[in-house]
C-alpha cells in the first residue's frame, strides 16, 4: 500500500468533498461558534436554553467523516480481503487526523487551545457514535445516534455528562470519547464476512462414527 493507493482510494471515496465540508464546519465554528442556539429545555425551569454553536458543530464533522465508508462499491469492499481493509482503515485514519488537525488549528486561533481540544474530542466521540449508528442502522442513518445524544445534551446542559462543555483535560469525557471510538471502529471492522468466519472457527469439528 502506497501513498498513490491512498490518493486513488480518496478520489473514489469523496475525500475532497469530505475535507471541504469539514473545513466549512471548522470555519463556521471559528467565526460564529459563540452564537447561541435557543432551544426548549426540560432540564431547568427556564423556557429556553442557549447552546453555543461550537458545542454542536463537531457533530456535523463526525457525520461527514463517515461518508468515507459509503460509496457505490461499499458492500463489495466490506467483503474484501485484508489488503482492502487495511487500505480503508488507513484512509479513514488519515482523513480523521487531517480533519482533527484543521479543526483544532482554526478553533485554537479563534478562541484558544482548550477550545480546540474540546472540539476535537467532540468530533472523535461523535465519530464513534456515527460509526456505531451506521453499523447498526445502515450508512444512511449514521446521524441517528449522534443526533439523539446531542438532543439529550441540549435538554440537560451543564451536567457532568456534557463532554461538549467539559474542560479540555476532563478525564471522564476523554474516556467516553475513547470508548465511543473503540465501539464504532469495532462495529465497522466486524463485517458480516468476518463475523461468519469467526463463527466457523469457533464451531467444533464434526466427528463421524468412524473418526
Amino acid at each position: 500500500m502506497t501513498f498513490t493507493d491512498l490518493l486513488r482510494y480518496a478520489r473514489v471515496h469523496r475525500g475532497a468533498t469530505i475535507l471541504a465540508g469539514t473545513a466549512v464546519v471548522a470555519l463556521l465554528s471559528a467565526f460564529f461558534g459563540g452564537a447561541r442556539i435557543a432551544l426548549p429545555s426540560i432540564g431547568s425551569g427556564e423556557l429556553t436554553t442557549g447552546v453555543p454553536y461550537r458545542q454542536e458543530l463537531p457533530l456535523l464533522s463526525a457525520v461527514f467523516l463517515t461518508a468515507a465508508l459509503d460509496g457505490p462499491m461499499s458492500a463489495h469492499e466490506a467483503m474484501g480481503g485484508s489488503t482492502m481493509h487495511r487500505l480503508r482503515t488507513a484512509y479513514c485514519t488519515v482523513l480523521a487526523l487531517t480533519v482533527c488537525a484543521f479543526s483544532f488549528t482554526t478553533e485554537a486561533l479563534a478562541v484558544g487551545t482548550g477550545a480546540g481540544v474540546v472540539f476535537v474530542r467532540s468530533v472523535l466521540l461523535w465519530l464513534g457514535l456515527a460509526l456505531l449508528s451506521g453499523s447498526l442502522l445502515g450508512l444512511q442513518l449514521v446521524w441517528a445516534l449522534p443526533l439523539a445524544s446531542a438532543l439529550l445534551l441540549a435538554w440537560y446542559p451543564t451536567g457532568w455528562w456534557d463532554w461538549t462543555a467539559a474542560p479540555a483535560g476532563d478525564l471522564l469525557s476523554w474516556s467516553a470519547a475513547g470508548v465511543s471510538l473503540g465501539l464504532g471502529a469495532g462495529a465497522v471492522a466486524a463485517t458480516p464476512w468476518r463475523r461468519k468466519s469467526m463463527l466457523r472457527r469457533r464451531q467444533p469439528p464434526i466427528r463421524t462414527e468412524g473418526g
